[in-house]
């Protein structure tokens, strides 16, 4: 499979989101963003710090203000060097000085000198939270994902065709994958293959491979071992990771031999309840009515109580982030979110089945961003 490579974002496309972002703190009561490396970082400024380090970085993002990044001396010249820098102002600090005086001069006065309260991301390091409150006593902070869940959540038209090329990429990984043996062979192995066949069609970063056989498949989230995939094994299989910095992430269950009449009977009850999920999208519908619409198929066919996750999670830079589609969670669909839709069964000590696609909300409903066939596939 060949996918084009896409057209990269530019200084200007950074400096929109760092625009809107601020804007949008605002809209939400608060007097501006810090935001630590990330997810959040690179969607607002390209920038991703080679190495994980406890000296502070920190985007400030103030209404009205233009952008700062915050960032040691020596990581400076990276720094400089993101596509989105040409956006913003680096402010550099040295090894023996304190970063958190100078960044608490950005702070200042955006609240007129009443307390103010900013969002900040949930992976800043407490340390830092809690040198910026001793050095700023009056201000508050609240969490990024809380006072702002869907600041990514709505992925312009560039976005959506990176997040389309992804899921491109997971199915080409698909149709490879159910021709190979499985029958024989360990999970791992199997694992393995598709990691190696996520790269091969274009993921940087691989972040999960599930293959869960047999009674493994009645836990969601399996951890790969070494177990023999027998004949007669229901296979789940889950994968996904990022291409071109975006997301895949895709479920199909798989049987090695030929199932049971109830082995078929449970794929296709998820098979419709999939569908069931896939057909409740469109804009203006609450996130948890595609939960509930997926749900009550499952329900209705006496197996609700082996339906133990949520329905869906959102997708983009990450492979998991708001919004998510499940019970209690009001926000509108908006044309432009992407999450998963992925109803399973699992039957303790037995099997389990999932099925799981990316979607899309559009102007008039949905589209799936996979593409490969949601039937039994039968496996060697």
């Amino acid at each position: 499979m060949t996918v084009s490579t896409p057209v990269p974002f530019t200084a200007d496309d950074y400096r929109a989101r760092m625009e809107r972002a601020a804007r949008t703190a605002a809209e939400a009561g608060l007097a501006g963003l810090l935001v630590a490396p990330g997810p959040d970082l690179v969607w607002l400024t390209g920038y991703a710090p080679t190495a994980t380090t406890e000296r502070l970085t920190l985007l400030v993002l103030v209404p009205g203000r233009d952008p700062v990044l915050v960032v040691p001396a020596l990581e400076a010249p990276d720094a400089a060097k993101a596509t989105g820098a040409p956006a913003l102002t680096l402010r550099d600090w040295t090894d023996g000085k304190d970063p958190y005086a100078a960044t608490a001069d950005l702070l200042r006065g955006p609240a007129g000198g009443r307390e103010a309260s900013f969002g900040i991301s949930d992976n800043a390091w407490a340390m830092h939270l809690l040198a910026l409150q001793k050095a700023l006593p009056t201000t508050s902070y609240a969490s990024l994902t809380e006072a702002l869940p869907m600041l990514r959540a709505v992925k312009n038209p560039a976005e959506l065709d990176l997040l389309a090329a992804a899921g491109a990429a997971a199915d080409a990984t698909f149709e490879e994958i159910r021709g190979v043996a499985f029958g024989g062979r360990r999970e791992s192995d199997v694992a393995a293959d598709l990691a190696g066949l996520l790269r091969r069609f274009g993921h940087s970063q691989v972040d999960f491979t599930i293959v869960a056989s047999g009674p493994n498949g009645a836990n969601p989230h399996h951890e790969v071992g070494d177990r023999r995939i027998e004949r007669g094994d229901m296979v789940v299989l889950d994968f996904g990771g990022l291409k071109d910095g975006y997301g895949s992430d895709t479920s199909r269950t798989v049987h090695v031999g030929e199932p049971t009449d109830e082995e078929r009977r449970v794929h296709n009850l998820v098979r419709e309840a999939q569908e069931a999920g896939f057909a409740a999208v469109r804009p203006g519908v609450a996130c948890q009515e595609v939960d509930r619409a997926a749900r009550a198929v499952i329900a209705d066919a006496g197996y609700g109580e082996y339906f133990i996750h949520r329905t869906g999670h959102g997708i983009g830079v990450t492979t998991h982030e708001p919004p998510y589609m499940i019970e209690g969670e009001e926000q509108p669909l908006v044309p432009g979110m992407c999450f998963s839709v992925e109803p399973g069964v699992y039957l303790p000590g037995r099997f389990g089945v999932r099925i799981e696609d990316i979607v899309t909300v559009t102007a008039t409903g949905g589209r799936r961003l996979n593409d490969t066939t949601r039937e039994m596939v039968i496996v060697d």
